[in-house]
């Protein structure tokens, strides 16, 4: 069961708003730079040599290191002494913590090695899946094999082919779309949702020893390492951004809170969390409902008050805020989705994708945003607005520059109903379309 913070009495709430918000401010005035001057800005360490130091021989883009010491040295236990509640930071996994998918590598091991497990019907596996999509995979995975045993996948490449499609593009292989009807574009999108129902019949110990496999194989493999799930070419390797593991190491022994909060399944992100140190206890991700036999059964943990149900409020844009507050914050309910004041904030957010920016625009001291080119998060990072988003290329394989501006004025936000609309600041003004400035070589 994960430890929870008790909702304080409203005296200490308002001591710690207001200790809250003296903080925020005097980080505000030590990561503001004015417009123009970032390259000469000073960053003067003295006074603070004591602090938990990031390695200096990694490299940041520009001054993000010495602007994340900075929090570290204001906000860490060596300068501002507590009892009890710590300053809270929170990670996305992939492609913030590690190079690449490790949700991608456990299913792409579980279909190569016969680990998903027959369903009684594909129409279980979740409520979106279109009637021709059910069709599709009953042909393509047949029905020899009795329910709940494993489905020959290694060598049955149409059925490879068709599970695979449906993760990766939401689409059969002939290209129609695999799910349809209503969901809440800002909590879910049904393929994430899938991917831990596939895993049902096994015990989560099953799936971490399925995730800790893949984990090793891509750890092992050469960068740039491929592999074949039925047709696709799907990447083989991952590695953990040393800059990142050093960022999570050092907080931790500032003092801070250190939470992954990720929209991949529970019981394969914990052991990749685990090999850094963050036990299943911090850990945020999708929770499927056991049975009573203890497997893993195709229910979703709900969030915000929202019932158990088939993924409609997983860890997923406005679902990873609700989740956060929920696990970390210990607020329940429909106040659970709701932004809410700094003192129940984090001060470090890190993430890479759309699929983050709740949970990094809440971050009351540091936004941190690896450049995917995902437009939503990039519009805020370089729009900027509170003077404390962090832009860092991919610190493996980082992207060249985005040919275009990012459609911030336009169509970078997604709606709950999945159209697209203009990205607003918190003030609701429209944020411009926005140069890509902070990329690789």
């Amino acid at each position: 069961m994960r430890t929870q913070r008790p909702r304080t009495g409203r005296a200490r709430r308002v001591a710690a708003l207001l200790a809250a918000v003296v903080t925020a401010l005097t980080t505000l005035t030590a990561l503001s730079v004015p417009a123009g001057a970032a390259e000469q800005a000073p960053f003067s360490e003295a006074g603070h040599a004591h602090c938990p130091q990031l390695d200096r021989d990694l490299d940041w883009h520009g001054h993000n290191r010495q602007k994340l010491q900075r929090v570290i040295n204001r906000l860490g236990h060596c300068s501002v002494p507590r009892e009890g509640e710590r300053p809270v930071a929170v990670f996305d996994w992939d492609n913030t913590v590690t190079k690449n998918d490790i949700t991608d590598l456990a299913i792409a091991w579980a279909i190569n090695h016969d680990e998903i497990l027959r369903p009684a019907d594909w129409a279980d596996t979740s409520p979106w899946l279109t009637a021709n999509a059910v069709r599709t995979l009953t042909e393509a995975c047949g029905t020899d094999v009795p329910v709940g045993s494993p489905l020959p996948t290694s060598s049955t490449p149409a059925c490879a082919d068709e599970i695979f499609s449906i993760r990766k593009d939401a689409a059969l292989m002939s290209g129609e779309d695999a799910f349809e009807g209503d969901w809440n574009s800002r909590r879910t999108l049904p393929q994430y949702a899938w991917v831990p129902q596939l895993f049902a019949g096994h015990t989560e110990a099953e799936v971490n020893a399925i995730a800790l496999a893949s984990r090793r194989a891509a750890l092992a493999a050469p960068e740039g390492a491929t592999q074949r799930v039925g047709s696709h070419e799907v990447h083989a390797w991952a590695r953990y951004y040393p800059q990142i593991t050093d960022l999570i190491s050092t907080l931790r022994e500032a003092g801070f809170d250190v939470w992954i909060d990720s929209a991949g399944a529970t019981p394969v992100t914990v052991p990749w969390a685990e090999g850094i140190g963050i036990g299943a206890d911090h850990v945020i991700a999708i929770r499927n409902v056991l049975d009573d036999a203890g497997r893993i059964s195709t229910t979703i943990k709900g969030c915000g008050g929202e019932p158990d149900g088939k993924g409609e409020s997983i860890p997923y844009i406005e679902g990873k805020r609700c989740w956060l507050n929920q696990e970390v914050f210990g607020i329940t309910g429909p106040e659970a989705w709701e932004r809410q004041a700094p003192a129940d904030r984090p001060a470090i957010a890190a993430g890479d994708a759309n699929t983050d920016v709740s949970i990094v625009e809440d971050a009351t001291a540091a936004h941190l945003v690896i450049n995917r080119n995902q437009n939503e998060v990039m519009c805020k990072a370089y729009d900027n607005a509170d003077r404390r988003w962090l832009i860092n290329p991919m610190f493996i394989e980082p992207l060249p520059e985005k040919a275009t501006p990012y459609p911030c004025s336009t169509t970078g936000f997604v709606n709950p109903d999945g159209s697209l609309g203009p990205v607003q600041r918190e003030d609701g003004t429209i944020i411009g379309d926005q140069a890509d400035t902070v990329y690789g070589d």
